[in-house]
């Protein structure tokens, strides 16, 4: 049974996955709410499949890139299971997510970006090519130095339709294509750790100048 979610978009995803199928998935998009959520939706998703929590034989969770605070409450969630469970965890970025989804519901069919909302004005974006396999990225750019009249996956494209007028396929992730990616091995495993792709906006003061 793998327990798999994903906080690093305005949506609080969960999905429960037997080794075959997706038995149970909940999904909320709010971008302010995620840590009030989060529980409950793995709450719903065990109950809904009748899987006591102890079944539970691996977590999968999305690693972003993604602001800060819905981020952190997926991965500690994440961390804090497989410590109590004593099962393993698997990070999968959030983008590379996207990407199979559109893949799946043939929302492409040739090379393709996935941008999702980097606040600032600015995208959180990856390339792909007509099989979901990431060609570049992530990275995080201002829409405009990304332009592209090919096909956009994410809310980035519904956000910024002058600089990607081709948006196709989810503007959020689903953690039931987070499940299968895992599942299927379609996309690299990683650490889960934190992609923040910015540098923190609180540094440490630098040393004073020396009183001449």
């Amino acid at each position: 049974m793998l327990l798999a979610f994903d906080t690093a978009t305005p949506a609080v995803t969960v999905a429960l996955h037997d080794g075959e199928r997706v038995v149970a998935s909940h999904t909320v998009v709010d971008a302010r709410r995620h840590g009030e959520l989060l529980a409950p939706g793995i709450t719903a998703v065990l109950d809904e499949a009748w899987v006591p929590r102890q079944d539970v034989t691996a977590v999968a969770v999305g690693v972003g890139p993604g602001p800060y605070t819905g981020l952190r409450v997926g991965l500690v969630t994440a961390r804090t299971l497989s410590l109590a469970l004593d099962v393993p965890v698997y990070g999968v970025c959030t983008l590379d997510v996207l990407a199979a989804q559109a893949v799946d519901e043939g929302a492409v069919d040739g090379p393709f970006l996935v941008a999702t909302d980097a606040r600032r004005k600015e995208v959180y974006w990856a390339s792909y090519d007509e099989k979901g396999r990431r060609l570049d990225g992530p990275h995080v750019s201002k829409p405009a130095d990304v332009a592209t009249d090919g096909p956009v996956v994410g809310a980035g494209a519904v956000l910024y339709p002058e600089c990607f007028p081709r948006a196709v396929g989810p503007e959020h992730p689903d953690a039931g294509a987070l499940a299968r990616v895992v599942t299927d091995e379609r996309a690299e495993l990683v650490d889960p750790e934190p992609m923040y792709l910015r540098r923190p906006d609180v540094a440490a003061p630098s040393r004073p100048k020396p009183v001449s």
